[in-house]
């Protein structure tokens, strides 16, 4: 396999990721609650999508999460629990993309320079990397089904019939980008194999030179 086509895999690769979480972290469909209630001339309004800032209800009504600026003494344990596990999401992602900036900067000096040692440093850093998005990630739906515990508590069983939860495109965004930079880090670690075996075996032929 050609060295320079899996290096550029793993590039493409890794600015997919970034371009995908970035995206994913600044957009507001994570989670979406649809009502579908019949001969209801309002149910839009009722609707809402949010996302790891935001809360959009209706069609223009939006409104930021309050995960740091809240009084947490005016919150019940449920609550002041469900902002806990939203403030680790919207730090570990965000850290996770800056790790990324740094991931494609070490993969294309490594790239270039095709040192194997390197090439494995930047593949184990890509693959470090891919935990805090699935950390991030697996958080979020822990939050999002306590979230979802905490209202069916609150809103009578009969309201919840014509209520749809899922998960949007922004969430699915971030799984794509978790994917990719474990397959980046995969494909450098390939790169460097491959780099490792041409070492070997130039030296094998130098030395039957002689």
């Amino acid at each position: 396999m050609r060295y320079e086509l899996v290096v550029l895999a793993a590039g493409t690769c890794g600015l997919l990721c970034f371009g995908f979480l970035a995206v994913s972290i600044g957009t507001d469909y994570w989670y979406i609650i649809d009502v579908n209630k019949p001969n209801c001339t309002d149910c839009g309004e009722l609707s809402s999508h949010s996302g790891l800032w935001r809360i959009n209800e209706g069609a223009n009504k939006s409104s930021v999460i309050p995960f740091f600026s809240a009084n947490m003494s005016s919150l019940s344990e449920a609550e002041r629990h469900l902002l806990g596990l939203h403030k680790v999401v919207v730090i570990i992602l965000p850290l996770s993309l800056v790790m990324l900036v740094f991931g494609w900067i070490f993969g294309l000096v490594s790239s270039l320079a095709c040192s194997p040692n390197l090439l494995a440093g930047t593949a184990c850093y890509f693959l470090f990397s891919s935990l805090f998005t699935l950390m991030g990630v697996s958080i979020y739906i822990r939050y999002s089904h306590l979230a979802m515990e905490e209202f069916q508590r609150l809103v009578p069983p009969e309201n919840l019939t014509f209520v749809n939860v899922s998960f949007g495109w922004s969430f699915c965004l971030a799984w794509v980008s978790y994917s990719l930079e474990v397959s980046t880090g995969l494909l450098l670690m390939l790169a460097a194999r491959i780099t490792q075996m041409k070492g070997q075996l130039d030296s094998g032929v130098s030395v039957a030179m002689f």
